[in-house]
């Protein structure tokens, strides 16, 4: 089984709107992100960048547009790590999920080894606290 399939047994599509898209081809983001994007799956959607929201001025471009979509088309649910732009989802009231609780739900799955995507992960400039890896791992035994 290929990380395509591993996607759709845990959710059939993700809609992601141009700004994110494009960067996660930018230049300064990680070979293998910018490749993956560039070959993206099959449940990878990318959708025009939504009708700018004032109220979300103060978040990062990428995070307001993500939220905007995820309202307009009255997303099951958000992946968000962005502490503000997660606070502001789920004022919003927004099911919230971030990156380490995808890959939670993938080693609950039987899809991935925990460990071993957070060791990759890390090798990328995703930005991860202490705190975040202790509330994830006990997410871990808690469901």
């Amino acid at each position: 089984m290929n990380a395509a399939d591993h996607c759709t047994l845990l959710h059939a599509r993700v809609l992601i709107p141009q700004m994110v898209a494009d960067e996660l081809k930018n230049p300064k983001a990680p070979a293998d992100v910018r490749a993956w994007i560039a070959n993206a799956p099959d449940w990878i959607e990318v959708r025009p960048n939504p009708t700018p929201d004032r109220t979300l001025q103060l978040l990062d471009p990428g995070e307001a547009a993500a939220l905007s979509l995820a309202e307009a088309v009255q997303a099951d649910g958000i992946l968000i790590d962005d502490w503000a732009g997660r606070t502001e989802a789920e004022r919003r009231h927004l099911h919230v999920t971030g990156t380490l609780g995808v890959l939670a739900e993938a080693h609950l799955a039987g899809l991935v080894d925990f460990d071993e995507a957070l060791s990759k992960l890390r090798s990328t400039n995703f930005r991860l606290t202490p705190d975040v890896e202790r509330l994830a791992r006990r997410r871990l035994t808690q469901l």
